[in-house]
């Protein structure tokens, strides 16, 4: 009989953007939760791309900036690390910040490989604004993670907590600094995690079992044709 690998061997990666502090508190909320659940988890931040004068006249950009400036940016190797990743990025009118876009576009090298394929994807988001882009920059995101040949991992209406929260896309919050994130989205966020963490956890020894030592890592796919292959990592599509 099989015996079950121990649930420390799910690895998850949160990688967010967030400027004025909304987006960082569910990223930490979603981390907290994940580990919580028995996950290894890493926290990144993606670079900031907006000019030092931009942040500095918006003290709660500023704010957020000089406390989450000892979290690491994120890097490939997290994403290959990761056998989950769960994204966030505020709205910017209705579509991903360009923070997390720069982060996504770059990792076509990777996915050229089939390194991105078969990992388990989920998203969360923010705007200040009630009907402000949310369903449409997670709808936008998991694009992304289509191409990427992901699982994606909604959290649906699975959980009480949903029906408050309202957003069976990913975990969202309307308010900004103004109004932060309190305890719908922070119940919101705990089931997201948990969830992703299931079904990672499923899918992770369920594929053991099918492929061998590799896993979900056994990254024989089929290749991309090499005109798609030139444009992703090149950038020749415009």
């Amino acid at each position: 009989m099989r015996t079950p690998a121990p649930v420390h061997d799910i690895h998850v990666s949160v990688i967010y953007y967030s400027s004025t502090g909304t987006v960082a508190e569910l990223a930490r909320w979603i981390a907290d939760a994940a580990e919580h659940a028995g996950a290894d988890v890493r926290l990144r931040r993606t670079a900031e791309l907006a000019p030092q004068t931009a942040i500095d006249a918006n003290p709660a950009w500023a704010a957020n900036a000089a406390a989450t400036e000892d979290i690491l940016e994120a890097t490939h190797e997290d994403m290959l690390w990761a056998d989950a990743v769960i994204f966030g990025t505020p709205t910017r009118f209705g579509n991903v910040s360009s923070q997390l876009k720069q982060y996504l576009d770059t990792l076509g090298g990777l996915w050229n490989e089939g390194r991105l394929a078969d990992k388990v994807y989920s998203g969360f988001t923010a705007s200040a604004s009630p009907h402000g882009g949310l369903e449409s920059t997670l709808l936008a995101l998991y694009q992304t993670i289509h191409h990427f040949g992901g699982i994606l991992v909604a959290p649906g209406y699975t959980d009480a907590a949903k029906l408050t929260d309202g957003n069976p896309y990913g975990t969202s919050h309307v308010g900004g600094p103004v109004t932060p994130p309190g305890a719908a989205a922070h119940a919101a966020a705990r089931v997201q995690a948990e969830r992703v963490v299931k079904f990672t956890k499923a899918i992770k020894h369920g594929v053991h079992d099918l492929h061998g030592p590799q896993g979900l890592h056994d990254h024989s796919p089929v290749r991309p044709p090499a005109e798609l292959t030139r444009t992703h990592t090149r950038g020749d599509d415009g």
